[in-house]
């Protein structure tokens, strides 16, 4: 039964009404699109010049200063909102009619002012972010907005601080980004390429030069007892650029000669002379050097070659800018390597062939695999490890997931290993 006419006061509240729903579904959708935004994301936004990126850079750098009043805004706009409505009930329809508002208040703002701008704000983020930020920060200059929040959040953190010391502000680690690259990978934003390449810079930092290194037992190197004419004819032969100059043995390198200076003194007639008489200064760097240290040691300096020296004093290998540069953007190939055979497509189902030389870390990664490490960097040194001792060409070791074949050696080093699945163990 109706308990009273329409009035103007009805018309009036009924706008209120309408325009404090309105203003509770902005609000949502500002909370949702802003806390969803990320500081990087916003500067992206801000160098592509879109409109309102400045006010959204500022908002994202410090979120509790707009999530706080955000809150009280919706919780303000929605508690008036539904005791207009009640009010409005009550006088037009009687107690029945409060009852039947309020359920269909509920409806209709979890429906229409929650549900559609948060769901519109998740599917475009980018748009909602842009279109709120502007009117947001222009609402929290508001100095009642502003004392109000304040307040309420002091009195927040003094209960929060009743359970325990809070903690620092979450921080983005390094798992993390690469975690971002994976999902930006799978959603076609980036290339593979560029995947492996924000891989490759991350996991750059905690490399050292061991890791990276031509292994002692590699290098090329000239006594300095030999002419300059033999030391070129050693260095076009070898495909080398620099070699290391060698006095007694290979722990006693005392300096380095270069292709082009050696070219040069060939031409001028001085082949004939001892090396050690025309070498430059040689460079040293212990073996557990971080590689990103030393590579921006190779950019303030002009040598690209260093000699590795290990705990004791004596030569591990050699290290050149080349070989910093291939951990980053993968191997460098010229017409001075020795090619191989193309692996592309080999499966471990079928067996895969590994250098003895190749990182453990690159061959899990380039191959699928899951190859034990733990106190060994190479393929050989595990099989050197599974076998307690020096293995026979064919001889076969088993880890947890696989076999291990040695199928070529030169001498006491291992230069290919085949690995196949292992017999699954009970």
């Amino acid at each position: 039964m109706i308990a009273a006419t329409w009035t103007d006061a009805d018309t009036y509240m009924s706008i209120s009404v309408f325009v404090l729903l309105m203003l509770s579904g902005f609000f949502a959708l500002a909370e949702t699109s802003l806390v969803r935004m990320n500081k990087s994301r916003a500067r992206s936004l801000r160098d592509q010049g879109r409109r309102g990126a400045k006010a959204l850079v500022k908002l994202s750098e410090d979120p509790e200063k707009f999530l706080n009043p955000l809150l009280l805004l919706v919780l303000i706009c929605q508690l008036v909102s539904a005791t207009m409505v009640g009010v409005l009930a009550e006088h037009l329809f009687g107690a029945a009619g409060v009852f039947v508002a309020t359920v269909g208040e509920v409806v209709v703002i979890f429906v229409i002012f929650e549900a559609i701008p948060k769901n519109y704000a998740v599917a475009h983020p980018d748009t909602a972010a842009l279109t709120a930020a502007p009117i947001v920060g222009s609402i929290l200059r508001l100095w009642p907005i502003r004392w109000i929040s304040a307040l309420l959040l002091s009195i927040a953190h003094g209960v929060i601080g009743l359970f325990g010391k809070p903690g620092q502000a979450q921080r983005v680690t390094e798992s993390e980004v690469l975690a971002m690259a994976d999902v930006a990978h799978e959603d076609a934003a980036i290339a593979s390429e560029e995947r492996n390449f924000i891989r490759s810079v991350i996991e750059f930092g905690d490399t050292i030069v061991r890791e990276v290194m031509v292994p002692r037992i590699d290098m090329v190197d000239v006594p300095g007892t030999q002419s300059v004419r033999f030391a070129l004819d050693l260095a076009i032969r070898t495909g080398r650029s620099r070699i290391p100059v060698l006095g007694v043995g290979v722990d006693d390198v005392v300096g380095m000669v270069n292709l082009r200076h050696l070219a040069g003194l060939v031409t001028s007639g001085l082949g004939d002379d001892l090396v050690n008489t025309h070498m430059g200064v040689a460079r040293f760097v212990p073996e557990t050097k971080r590689v990103a240290s030393l590579l921006a040691e190779i950019r303030r300096g002009k040598t690209h070659l260093f000699v590795v020296v290990d705990e004791y004093g004596g030569t591990a290998g050699l290290v050149t800018l080349e070989d910093l540069l291939e951990e980053l953007v993968g191997e460098i190939t010229d017409e001075s390597d020795p090619t191989e055979a193309d692996d592309e497509g080999q499966t471990i189902e079928a067996g895969i062939t590994l250098s003895g030389r190749m990182n453990i870390d690159d061959a899990n990664e380039e191959y699928g695999l899951a190859l034990p490490k733990d106190g060994w960097d190479t393929v050989a040194g595990l099989v050197l490890d599974l076998a307690g001792g020096l293995p026979e060409v064919g001889e076969s070791f088993d880890t947890d997931r696989y076999r291990l074949s040695v199928i070529r050696m030169d001498g006491r080093r291992i230069e290919e290993v085949l690995v196949e699945p292992g017999l699954e163990r009970t």
